[in-house]
């Protein structure tokens, strides 16, 4: 008898009849004797809903109060799915991520789990009953004061890793609308291929750049814990993508994926004095404000002055500019401009750390195709290079092609 952790994205429940779909499926797992805790998001499209009626009200509304607005849309589906199990006998248990011990830390709307008390989940399970948590939320205590708080997006994967690596789950699968990692998406590039394994190194690499599959910190706590993740889609009973610790056979491969991110934006500052501590200062005030920063560059200017271009998440570039706007006058900034229109396409393999010439192979192949290159990062398995939004899709397939990702995997990939 196996414990097992379940999944199920937004889609997998965006309605009354998908949602019994998911029951069926737990009471099969149930009727074959395993123990099942499932993790469920809300409804495909609300939290976009929720969210939008809060910026509606004001272009920065309070990440506190954001939070608890946004908790709402999976305490739903979790309340439905036990309702619907509890309707054909199988006993289960609604919790929200209060009530299943998940405690936060206090960055709101983008919280990093601290800790798990699993007292109230082991009961619910040593009852034999299937345990329903409400995924992407916990707690957060501070000062005396207990809050909610919600994880980011795709922040119930994180929840149904966490949760398997606290209760020793023999695997924690990833239900969602497709079948498993592919080698780019394939609503871009139609040749994309499914993954049969991937390692969590190239997968956080993947979900960093802009995958869709699993959000990088549940890949991250699942490389931790060794916790065995399975992705697979709620619509059919297959195999999908095993992520598993890295091997031999998986550094054969040179490039395994390209993933793209439309949602970034980039912010130039322009005259800033040039000397020492001017960028900790800069960072350092984007870091209090929680925004992300990705891909950096500095150039030097003229007349002991410099340039520092930087991106972040496009949902962060209001926060951006302001924080930037605060430190004009005590930095003597000349200018501040913003430029919502770019795109971030990477190429991720174990195999680039063995091989050369991989990066100017993908710089000559965004040449040939007459795309522009505005910065680029690297990493041991990773080269990404900005771009203009506009050109992602034709970036992403001519990578795809150059780099073989169409042709029959080698065994086991």
């Amino acid at each position: 008898m196996a414990l097992i952790v379940q999944k199920y994205g937004g889609t997998s429940v965006a309605d009354l009849d998908r949602i019994r779909a998911v029951r069926d499926r737990v009471v099969r797992y149930v009727g074959d004797g395993h123990r099942v805790v499932v993790v469920l998001s809300a409804m495909s499209g609300e939290t976009d809903r929720l969210l939008h009626m809060a910026n509606s009200l004001t272009e920065l509304p309070s990440p506190r109060e954001v939070d608890l607005l946004l908790s709402s849309g999976e305490r739903i589906t979790v309340a439905l799915l036990a309702i619907a199990l509890g309707a054909v006998d199988c006993p289960a248990q609604a919790l929200t991520g209060r009530q299943a011990g998940i405690y936060t830390d206090t960055a709101h709307t983008k919280a990093r789990i601290a800790r798990i008390d699993t007292a109230r989940l082991e009961a619910v399970l040593g009852q034999g009953k299937v345990a329903v948590v409400a995924g992407f939320q916990g707690i957060v205590e501070e000062d005396g004061d207990s809050r909610v708080s919600t994880l980011g997006r795709g922040g119930s994967d994180t929840t149904a890793v966490a949760l398997a690596a606290a209760l020793k789950a023999d695997v924690c699968e990833i239900y969602t609308d497709v079948d498993g990692v592919y080698t780019t998406d394939p609503r871009v590039e139609p040749k994309a291929r499914k993954i049969a394994r991937i390692s969590y190194d190239e997968t956080m690499e993947l979900a960093n750049m802009g995958a869709k599959v699993l959000q990088v910190r549940s890949v991250e706590l699942a490389k931790k814990y060794g916790v065995p993740v399975h992705v697979r889609s709620s619509f059919s009973q297959e195999e999908g993508t095993w992520v598993v610790e890295g091997d031999k056979s998986m550094e054969e491969v040179v490039v395994s994926g390209i993933a793209y991110n439309r949602k970034e934006a980039k912010v130039t500052v322009r005259g800033i004095p040039d000397r020492p501590g001017i960028a900790a200062q800069i960072f350092g005030a984007i870091a209090s404000a929680n925004i992300m920063v990705d891909v950096i560059v500095q150039n030097v200017g003229a007349g002991g002055h410099a340039n520092l271009t930087f991106t972040v998440e496009e949902a962060d570039l209001a926060r951006a500019r302001q924080v930037m706007e605060g430190l004009r006058k005590e930095m003597q900034i000349a200018t501040i401009e913003v430029n919502p229109d770019i795109a971030k396409v990477s190429i991720i393999g174990l195999g680039m750390q063995t091989h050369t010439g991989i990066a100017s192979r993908m710089f000559e192949t965004l040449y040939r195709e007459g795309i522009n290159i505005l910065m680029i990062s690297t990493s041991e398995i990773r080269v990404s290079c900005v771009i203009d939004r506009d050109q992602t899709e034709k970036a992403v397939r001519a990578l795809h092609a150059v780099f073989g990702l169409e042709e029959p995997p080698i065994e086991g990939r």
